[in-house]
């Protein structure tokens, strides 16, 4: 299994790079940020930077969107990182919630998110792309790489995750529903004729380590409510009693009364008061080492091929180095 690191670009950008070179020192094999830029600085620029200071830690957004940026321009971005530093880097890619949102736009469809997919590959790797109807080409490319992997939740995302992406994110950590989605995933990717098999699989959630149960909870229940935002658009799609979509995922939000993204992926985000601590316990890994080697074990049984620590907490440095000194050796075995 592998693992992965995911920070927001808070300023100054240089302790972002300096977690990242700390993580890759204890054995992450991802460096992952936030894209949302109105409430965190530009990600590629700090990208740029953690290349240069890491040596083979692969590096990419989680995750960008179809909308914040033209696709050529997002493809040649990553095509020259990969020219500058040896093809380190994946896309990350969803519909967009808060930086859409935060900027009074809508997240994009998945229809426009499906054909980005393979229109930022395509450029980034050097192929012909049509673009608004026009086909462009980035000449200067010489063999690029460029996964893309996709964040889903709902039925059709998860089918369209399948059906084209390199990678599936699901941003939970619960067993049940990771288990639910990547039989989705695979079953979709079979469908089209691909191996299910070479579709990724990270699943990404804060982890807290450490015995104090109650203070871990509160650190990552913001959590809960930065998930509860894409289960809001799903209950508002599909209803919410559906056989589409597992009550043990929409259940939770019924108390839901709106999200200020002021506080977005924040320890004591106040719009995440309606989230239970089942909720955390399920979505997050927290507690004793042991008690995190026991359900990523769980986890990687279900297909689980990286695990990307949300690290958006009080205990950033403790946890990085937790991991490498406890929990990244014993899922090597």
């Amino acid at each position: 299994m592998d693992f992965g690191l995911v920070l927001q670009t808070d300023p100054p950008a240089s302790r972002v790079v300096s977690l990242m070179k700390r993580a890759e020192s204890n054995g992450f094999r991802y460096g992952w940020t936030f894209d949302s830029a109105v409430l965190w600085q530009e990600p590629f620029v700090i990208h740029s930077q953690i290349l240069a200071h890491t040596t083979t830690l692969k590096v990419g957004p989680m995750v960008t969107n179809p909308g914040t940026r033209a696709w050529e321009v997002t493809a040649s971005t990553f095509a020259t990182l990969n020219d500058m530093f040896g093809n380190r880097t994946v896309c990350g890619i969803g519909r967009g919630d808060s930086a859409m949102r935060v900027a009074g736009r809508k997240p994009d469809t998945l229809a426009r998110l499906g054909e980005a997919i393979g229109v930022i590959r395509d450029l980034a790797e050097g192929r012909e792309a049509e673009v608004d109807g026009q086909p462009l080409r980035i000449p200067w490319v010489r063999n690029g790489k460029l996964p893309v992997w996709m964040a889903a939740y709902g039925p059709k995302a998860l089918a369209l995750a399948g059906q084209k992406a390199d990678g599936f994110i699901l941003q939970l950590a619960d067993p049940y529903l990771t288990e639910w989605m990547v039989k989705a995933v695979r079953a979709a990717a079979a469908e089209a004729g691909r191996d299910p098999a070479s579709v990724t699989v990270c699943v990404a959630a804060p982890a807290y380590v450490g015995d104090d149960l109650a203070h871990a909870r509160e650190q990552c229940r913001w959590f809960g409510g930065m998930v509860g935002n894409h289960v809001a658009d799903l209950v508002s799609r599909y209803g919410e009693h559906s056989d589409l979509v597992p009550e043990a995922l929409t259940a939770y939000i019924k108390g839901r009364r709106g999200y200020d993204y002021s506080h977005h992926g924040r320890a004591g985000n106040p719009s995440t008061d309606f989230v239970p601590d089942e909720i955390v316990d399920r979505f997050c890994l927290l507690g004793p080492a042991e008690a995190h080697i026991e359900k990523l074990r769980a986890l990687r049984e279900l297909g689980v091929d990286q695990f990307a620590v949300y690290d958006m907490h009080d205990a950033q440095e403790t946890t990085i180095d937790a991991y490498g000194a406890q929990i990244i050796p014993a899922l090597d075995i």
